[in-house]
């Protein structure tokens, strides 16, 4: 078996320590990576090297760190913290070879890789785009375990080291040199010379001698904690847990700090919360090899030719903004209503989200121009006859979106795909005028575009594959999440989400108070309660979705009456600038709605927290196993993926199925 790690000798006595596993895509830490890192430092250790350089020979990526389907397997925390102490011991090996160890940094280098650079002596970084340096265990529930929490601190000082790994964020190079992570950036051509020149020189003039970062006082590190523990609530150990551990081992040897890591490190990284954001973390990979084969296991795949110019209608928030995200990313878009103040409106939303993402540093200014020059507006059909996709995203009523297709059928190419944005509405029913459906697809968006990552791909029962290829293709080049779904109504995160909000309603209405409802969920881990919710949505649209929902499952959807009586008290929540739902949001102070206790039970309800969470769980859980056993969805996989990117379920418990397995509910 070819090693994953290999050394040789140059003729000027620099020695090289290349790391490249040649059955795979990236470098990873596994126990054979480092019984050949062992193997190849012993071999360099018996030669007369002058110098040591530590390099990768994939393309894009140094060492992307861990193994994770190895950590999430391992069984137990004392498995985990024999994994955490064999990693030290390893990089200590470079830590403390007899010769400076130069690190030459190309593509990205993450956790594991980052922690073996800080063990080395002098780091050199390519100034390639793909070279990205950082310490991201956060994000899946651990904390660097090879020396990272003791190693960086002493190197960029606690409090910077704390906001990298907290972050859990990748630097470009010249941002990790700003850092203090790296010394050098260089040209990605030059990379193997300037290292080689850099090892001689440290072998001509030793090692660098670093300033001792200040230290930090105790004050530093109690703020931290304790605006942590509001973002986490708790909920994540990780977080808190690396804040106590570089607080306590900051003034402790090196040896005795690397074991209160191992210990930290054990104990996480065989925690559920560790193995749950693993698995989450395998679910978004998946997204990149994600295909339509499933649902045509009989067609040929086709070659899809990409869309070019795109066509909405509909410029109100949802078409506006999937309008701006199609024309942000370099799609010439023409947006159609049928009045020029709604098109003038639609404009100014899409101007707005463009003015937002440079405030915010997410595009340039001259980016920003540009995109927006692509957007063509239009109260006709000017400029629809070339689109290669039509998105509508017009009012949900099954009739009006009929009439569409078919007058679209008369504007647009024989070849034209025409997607339907709706969130609830069962495709076939609203393509039935179309003249041709196996072009016809649901392309569902969620608010806001610019923020929401997923994307439902909702194949009719006459959808072909190639426009389920062309239209899966154009999603993930706009940067977005798919996940594919048959038509149904509701679909998966509609039907699901409206099932438990109607659930929250129902529980309103037998006396448990919105803030009782809204603090249980949150602080289950949902990102916002179900009340709270209701109001961003909107309670004109929640009150019409569940009218659907009671239309397309009347034997299971009881519809709550709280949302249209509501409506009729003029409380529409918080979308389009209304300001008054189950809370109010004047001057941006959000309270309960005083209101709401002329609709509200005269009895109220002592339900715990506890039994909240359950029944609305409960609720999602069961409707999810309809959702798969109709066929809908493919996986339980796919189920979590969409309900986590789609709706906020919260990460740290894997996903609403994977949950459910783990209470014994499927």
């Amino acid at each position: 078996m070819t090693p994953t790690v290999t050394h040789s000798v140059d003729s000027d006595g620099v020695g090289w320590l290349v790391f490249d596993d040649s059955g795979a895509r990236a470098n990873v830490f596994n126990p054979a990576v480092f019984a050949d890192l062992r193997a190849g430092l012993a071999a360099l250790a018996a030669q007369p090297v002058k110098a040591v350089v530590v390099i990768s020979a994939k393309e894009r990526i140094f060492i992307a760190g861990a193994d994770l389907k190895w950590l999430s397997k391992l069984p137990d925390a004392a498995a985990a913290m024999a994994v955490g102490r064999e990693g030290q011991a390893c990089f200590s090996l470079l830590a403390n070879f007899k010769v400076p160890v130069l690190c030459a940094i190309h593509g990205a280098c993450a956790g594991g890789g980052t922690e073996v650079a800080l063990a080395c002596h002098w780091r050199l970084a390519s100034e390639a785009r793909e070279t990205v340096i950082g310490l991201p265990e956060n994000s899946v529930g651990t904390i660097p375990g090879w020396g990272g929490t003791v190693r960086l601190p002493r190197l960029i000082g606690a409090a910077a080291a704390l906001e990298c790994i907290l972050k859990a964020t990748l630097l470009s190079a010249p941002e990790a040199q700003r850092a203090g992570l790296v010394d050098e950036v260089v040209p990605a051509a030059e990379l193997k010379v300037r290292a080689k020149a850099a090892a001689l020189r440290l072998a001509a003039n030793g090692r660098p001698v670093r300033a001792v970062p200040p230290a930090v006082d105790a004050a530093f590190y109690a703020g931290l904690r304790a605006a942590t523990l509001k973002k986490t609530r708790g909920l994540e150990p990780a977080p808190v847990r690396v804040i106590d551990l570089i607080e306590q081992t900051a003034a402790m040897p090196v040896d005795a700090a690397l074991e209160a890591e191992a210990r930290v490190f054990g104990e996480l990284t065989a925690g559920d919360v560790c193995k749950n954001l693993i698995y989450v973390f395998f679910l978004k990979d998946a997204v990149k090899k994600l295909s339509v084969d499933a649902w045509f296991p009989a067609a040929v795949p086709a070659a899809p030719a990409p869309f070019r110019k795109i066509g909405v209608v509909g410029a109100g928030v949802m078409g506006s903004g999937i309008a701006q995200w199609c024309a942000a990313r370099g799609h010439e878009v023409v947006l159609r209503d049928v009045k020029p103040e709604f098109v003038e409106r639609g404009l100014a939303v899409i101007r707005g989200v463009f003015d937002e993402a440079v405030a915010r540093k997410k595009m340039k200014p001259d980016a920003a121009a540009a995109g927006l020059a692509r957007v063509q507006t239009t109260t006709g059909w000017e400029g629809f006859g070339d689109c290669d996709l039509v998105i509508e995203a017009i009012v949900e009523n099954v009739a009006t979106k009929q009439a569409l297709f078919a007058e679209l059928a008369k504007v647009v190419r024989p070849d034209c795909v025409l997607a339907s944005n709706t969130s609830a509405l069962p495709i076939d029913e609203l393509t039935a005028t179309a003249t041709a459906p196996g072009r016809t697809i649901g392309l569902h968006f969620f608010n806001p575009v610019s923020r929401m990552p997923l994307v439902e791909l909702v194949l009719s029962p006459h959808t072909t594959r190639g426009t389920a290829e062309q239209t899966l293709a154009f999603a993930k080049a706009l940067g977005k999440t798919p996940v594919v779904c048959k038509s149904s109504p509701g679909f998966l995160v509609t039907r699901v989400l409206f099932f438990y909000l109607n659930e929250a309603c129902q529980l309103w209405e037998q006396g448990v108070p919105a803030p009782t409802l809204d603090r249980a969920l949150r602080d289950w881990g949902w990102p916002m309660g179900p009340m709270r919710l209701i109001d961003e949505v909107g309670v004109d649209v929640t009150d019409f979705i569940f009218g659907e929902m009671a239309h397309y499952f009347p034997a299971r959807f009881k519809s709550t009456t709280v949302c249209g009586r509501m409506l009729a008290a003029g409380m529409k929540g918080r979308k389009n600038g209304a300001s008054t739902g189950f809370y109010t949001y004047a001057d941006g102070k959000e309270a309960l709605n005083p209101a709401l206790a002329q609709l509200a039970p005269s009895v109220k309800s002592e339900l715990s927290a506890a039994a909240i969470t359950e029944r609305l769980n409960r609720v999602m859980i069961d409707e999810t196993k309809r959702v798969l056993d109709e066929g809908v969805l493919k996986t339980p996989e796919d189920a979590d993926f969409a309900l986590l990117m789609g709706a906020g379920f919260p990460a740290f418990r894997g996903g609403l199925m994977r949950y459910a397995k783990s209470i014994g509910a499927v």
